[in-house]
């Protein structure tokens, strides 16, 4: 596997859990954890597909770009770009209405979230891609 393919991997691996985490806190911070079952299903599949259909169109899948903490805008704002549609997939799927202080409150944590996990992305791998490489001799 090449170095790109692996650095497209570990940021889809990332972003899903990430995307799991913000999920996971949601239900918590409402103290339905608990008894949340099936609902966080219905919550986390409805914003990984909308984030799985707006962030390669920014560019947040692009290795040069993931590494450039100058471009760390990208899946901040694909994110932002996202959650009307994950609200709007949720809602579909739930035959609910779609509360606007959702889509906001999702949008925004889930924009953080993204972002700050995109940081460590970039502290992680620069350093590493930056690293000298041993020789023998």
């Amino acid at each position: 596997m090449s170095s790109r393919n692996v650095q497209i991997s570990v940021l889809i691996i990332g972003d899903v859990i990430t995307l799991a985490v913000v999920t996971v806190f949601g239900f918590a911070t409402h103290g339905t954890l608990g008894t949340a079952g099936e609902r966080l299903f219905i919550t986390f599949v409805p914003l990984a597909l909308a984030w799985a259909a707006v962030a390669p169109f920014l560019g947040a899948y692009d290795p040069g770009r993931a590494l450039d903490a100058r471009q760390l805008w990208r899946p901040f704002w694909a994110m932002v770009l996202a959650a009307p549609l994950a609200s709007w997939l949720r809602g579909v799927w739930l035959n609910a209405p779609i509360m606007p202080i959702f889509v906001l409150v999702l949008g925004g944590f889930s924009a953080l979230a993204i972002l700050a996990w995109r940081v460590v992305y970039v502290l992680i791998f620069s350093r590493r891609l930056a690293a000298p490489k041993a020789t023998n001799g």
